[in-house]
C-alpha cells in the first residue's frame, strides 16, 4: 500500500476555503508563465504598515503549502520602533504564555490578493495572514479582526460596501539627509528627507496645478490602473502640493487590502522618481493644511443584492437599517477614535469650521458632520453615508472593522441616531470628539464594547502601544522651552515621527 502524502501546514489546519485553492492554482502558473523573480508576501503590522519578506519564486511555491514562519518582533515596536514590551519575561510582556521569548508565527499566503507590481521588475506581491503554530489566528493581526468583523457582518445578513477619499502630500526630495543627519535607533527616528512643495496650494481643485504634476501622476495612475484598483479621481486639493484620490465601491476584506496596497504604491512609484508622498496627516510644513480621509459605506442586503441603505419612503434620508448603522457608529464614535485617527498629528485638523468634524454629529450632505448622508430618498440605489472623522495615517484594517462592528451593533440594537445636525460645529446637544489622542487612547482604554467585540488583550495591547508613543512625544514637549506654543503647531517630533513612515 502506497504511503500517504503529509498535509502541509495550510491543508492541516484548514486555512483556505475553496476560492482561495483555486486561487493559489493560479498563483503558481501565474508565477511560471511571468517568470517572476520575487513575489513579495506582506502582512499589515498594528500601525497599518506593510510587513514581509520578498521571497523567490520556488520559496513562494513552498509557502502556498506550509506558509512561512517569521518573527513576531515588530508587534512589539510602536511606531519608532521603541520596544514597548519585554519579550524576554514570562507571557512576552503580554500576559501571554504562547507569546514568551519572541516566537515566530506563520504567514500564510491569500492567493486571492496577488498580484503584479508594474514598477518593480518581476516582482509579484501578495497579502498573508498571521497564525500561531497550532494554527490559531495570531490574536494581534488587524487584517484577522477585520475578517472577522465582515464576517459577522455577513452572519447578519449583510455585506460591507466602501469607497475612499483619501487626501496625501507630493513633495520633491532635496536631500535624503542620508549623509548630513543621524540614523535614529529605537525610539527616536531620523531626520526626514528634506523636501519641498511641489505646487502652489489653496485654491482649489485649480486644474493648472494637477497639469504641473502631470509628469508624476502620469505614471502613477498608469501603475495603479494595472494593479487593478479602482481609481475614480485624482484632484487638486487645498494645500500646496495635496493631492486627493478617490475610489470606487469595494467590497469586504478587499477594501482595507486594496488601501494598503494603494499607499504601498503611492509612497514606492513616487520615491523611485525622487518624490516623497506622504499620508501623514499634516507636515511640519510652512502652509501645509491637515489631510483626512474619508470613508464612505454602506451594506448589501444578502437576501435582496440591494443596498440596505435606500430609504423606502419620500422624506426620509436612509433606510431604518442606514440609520440605526449611523446610531450605532456615533454611540461608539469617541471610543473609537484610536482607529479614526491614530497618531498624535492626526488631531491637528480636529477643529470646529475646518471641515473636519469635532464632535458626534450626522447630516445630510453637511461636511461638518461627521456621518455626512448623501442620498436622494428612495430612486437613489447608492444611498450610503460619509464617515469623515478619519486620518489618511489609519490602518485601513481597524477603521473599517471599526466601522462595521460599530454598524452592526446599532442595527441590533436599533440604535437611533438622534435629530440631523445642519450646524454640527455649534450642536451642543452632541458629545465632543477626543481632541487629542492622549484622550483618545483613555476612551478606548475604559470601552467596554471594544472590549467585547476584540477582546481584553487586543485593547490592552494597542493601549500600550499608543501610551509609549504619546510618553516619546509628552516628553519631548516638555523639554522644550516654551511648551504651550505646541497646542497649535505641529512640533519637529511629529514630523520626524510621521512623515516618511506614513
Amino acid at each position: 500500500m502506497a504511503k500517504s502524502k503529509s498535509k502541509g501546514f495550510i491543508s492541516r489546519h484548514g486555512l483556505w476555503d475553496a476560492e482561495q485553492e483555486a486561487a493559489a492554482e493560479v498563483v503558481r502558473r501565474r508565477m511560471a508563465d511571468l517568470d517572476l523573480e520575487v513575489i513579495r508576501l506582506a502582512w499589515p503590522d498594528q500601525h497599518g504598515l506593510m510587513r514581509g519578506k520578498f521571497l523567490t519564486q520556488e520559496s513562494c511555491g513552498a509557502a502556498l503549502i506550509d506558509g512561512m514562519e517569521i518573527t513576531m518582533a515588530p508587534f512589539f515596536f510602536d511606531t519608532a520602533n521603541a520596544i514597548v514590551f519585554n519579550p524576554f519575561i514570562a507571557g512576552g510582556g503580554f500576559g501571554l504564555p504562547e507569546l514568551t521569548g519572541s516566537p515566530n508565527v506563520f504567514m500564510v499566503p491569500d492567493p486571492t490578493t496577488f498580484t503584479v507590481l508594474p514598477w518593480a521588475e518581476k516582482t509579484g506581491w501578495m497579502i498573508a495572514d498571521l497564525y500561531m503554530r497550532d494554527g490559531t489566528p495570531f490574536r494581534f493581526s488587524p487584517r484577522n479582526i477585520m475578517r472577522k468583523a465582515v464576517a459577522d457582518l455577513e452572519e447578519a445578513g449583510y455585506g460591507f460596501v466602501a469607497g475612499l477619499e483619501m487626501e496625501w502630500y507630493l513633495t520633491k526630495i532635496v536631500d535624503d539627509t542620508l549623509e548630513t543627519a543621524g540614523h535614529g535607533g529605537p525610539g527616536q527616528p531620523a531626520p526626514p528627507p528634506i523636501v519641498r512643495p511641489v505646487a502652489r496650494g489653496y485654491s482649489y481643485l485649480l486644474e493648472n496645478h494637477l497639469d504641473e504634476i502631470e509628469d508624476v501622476l502620469v505614471p502613477l495612475r498608469r501603475h495603479l490602473k494595472a494593479l487593478d484598483l479602482p481609481v475614480r479621481s485624482i484632484d487638486d486639493e487645498w494645500a500646496p502640493s495635496q493631492v486627493e484620490t478617490t475610489f470606487d465601491v469595494m467590497t469586504g476584506v478587499r477594501a482595507a487590502d486594496m488601501t494598503a496596497l494603494y499607499r504601498q504604491a503611492t509612497k514606492q512609484v513616487c520615491r523611485r522618481m525622487g518624490y516623497l508622498a506622504t499620508f501623514m496627516c499634516k507636515p511640519a510644513l510652512p502652509g501645509f493644511y491637515g489631510s483626512g480621509w474619508h470613508l464612505h459605506t454602506s451594506l448589501t442586503d444578502l437576501s435582496t443584492g440591494g443596498n440596505a441603505f435606500v430609504p423606502e419612503h419620500e422624506g426620509e434620508v436612509l433606510s431604518e437599517v442606514g440609520r440605526h448603522y449611523v446610531g450605532g457608529t456615533l454611540e461608539h464614535s469617541i471610543a473609537a477614535s484610536v482607529f479614526t485617527t491614530p497618531t498624535v498629528n492626526g488631531y491637528r485638523r480636529r477643529r470646529p469650521f475646518s471641515l473636519a468634524p469635532d464632535r458626534s454629529t450626522w447630516g445630510v450632505d453637511n461636511r461638518g458632520a461627521m456621518m455626512r448622508v448623501l442620498s436622494a430618498g428612495p430612486a437613489d440605489r447608492s444611498s450610503h453615508v460619509e464617515n469623515r472623522v478619519g486620518e489618511p495615517a489609519a490602518n485601513p484594517y481597524l477603521y473599517m472593522a471599526a466601522q462595521i462592528v460599530m454598524g452592526l451593533d446599532g442595527i441590533r440594537k436599533r440604535t437611533d441616531p438622534g435629530p440631523l445636525s445642519d450646524e454640527p460645529y455649534v450642536d451642543e446637544t452632541r458629545p465632543l470628539l477626543p481632541a487629542t489622542l492622549d484622550d483618545a487612547v483613555d476612551a478606548l482604554e475604559s470601552s467596554t464594547f471594544f472590549r467585547e467585540q476584540w477582546g481584553d488583550s487586543f485593547i490592552d495591547y494597542l493601549v500600550a502601544i499608543k501610551r509609549c508613543e504619546l510618553g516619546r512625544f509628552n516628553e519631548h514637549v516638555r523639554s522644550q522651552e516654551n511648551p504651550s506654543q505646541y497646542i497649535e503647531n505641529v512640533t519637529d517630533w511629529e514630523h520626524y515621527e510621521y512623515f516618511e513612515l506614513f
